[in-house]
């Protein structure tokens, strides 16, 4: 394995052919370069450059090894150059999306911040579907998201956005009319169930198993999708514990919002892969936060 000096040593003498001029680029003695060129070439076990009192110039040997070093060095050093970008650097892109319409403004002001901070830092905006939000955390697509806590094996900032839970229930719906209702009540209806796909901490704090009280809450059928999970509502087919923008956002004839008084607040913020924190996602948080005060638990 050529040490790092060496290789730099022979493909600055390659491009000048001329000692002195080698040894000024790479600020060492004339004799140094001398030494390490002669060292290189015993390990390589022929010569690399021709040399008179005149001329300096390549041997075939030397020829080809520069041809054939000159562009791994250089993806070297571009492999190098990309992974101090991404991880200090604020240039370059950022993926960030949001789940839901109700996070997209949270999101937006976020962006106008960090932008306004990192003008060269190109931000990418995208809307995530339910069912993709982890997978697209972890294989890159996107490096910010706006969701709901619990979000489990991922890293996450403080909550930007706190809202009171509502049951979402059919218009027609027993419970329709009812001033508010408690947790109990998904003990007695079928409760619409997120993807599969779907973070199990976040299911367990939506869609739980079991009621306050220990009873076991009746499982109603699947949505692929937060609107699709609406439409099972509406049809029926069970009722859902949303937030309360989700009246402002979703607001249907079909439907009706109940307030859940009992329930702890939904909240929203940053979620990130953990092993893709730099420093554009920590500034893109740090934006966040700013464009967007948490409220005091």
């Amino acid at each position: 394995m050529l040490e790092r000096y060496e290789i730099e040593a022979f493909l600055t003498l390659a491009e000048e052919l001329h000692f002195g001029r080698t040894a000024e680029r790479l600020r060492v003695t004339t004799g140094r370069t001398s030494h390490v060129v002669r060292r290189l070439e015993r390990r390589i076990g022929a010569p690399l450059f021709e040399r008179t009192s005149r001329v300096v110039r390549l041997t075939p040997i030397g020829e080809r090894l520069a041809e054939e070093m000159r562009p791994l060095v250089a993806g070297i050093e571009e492999a190098v150059r990309r992974a101090v970008d991404a991880g200090r650097g604020l240039t370059g892109e950022l993926r960030v999306a949001y789940v839901g319409e109700s996070t997209a403004p949270v999101l937006l002001r976020a962006v106008a911040r960090f932008s306004e901070r990192h003008p060269d830092c190109e931000v990418h905006v995208h809307e995530a579907p339910l069912a993709t939000t982890r997978s697209s955390l972890v294989d890159g697509t996107i490096d910010v998201l706006i969701a709901s806590y619990p979000f489990d094996g991922m890293a996450n900032g403080p909550a930007l956005l706190h809202e009171r839970r509502l049951l979402a229930v059919a218009a027609g719906h027993p419970l329709a009319g009812a001033e508010s209702v408690s947790l109990e009540v998904l003990g007695d209806h079928p409760v619409i169930q997120y993807p599969a796909v779907t973070s199990a901490a976040f299911k367990r704090d939506r869609t739980p198993d079991r009621t306050p009280a220990g009873r076991p809450v009746p499982k109603g059928p699947v949505g692929g999708s937060f609107s699709e999970m609406l439409a099972l509502v509406a049809l029926g087919r069970g009722v859902l514990p949303v937030g309360e923008q989700t009246r402002q956002y979703h607001a249907r004839p079909d439907l009706a919002y109940v307030p859940i008084h009992d329930a702890p607040p939904i909240r929203r913020g940053p979620v990130w892969l953990a092993g893709n924190t730099t420093t554009r996602v920590r500034e893109f948080v740090r934006a966040a936060v700013d464009a967007n005060p948490p409220p005091a638990d």
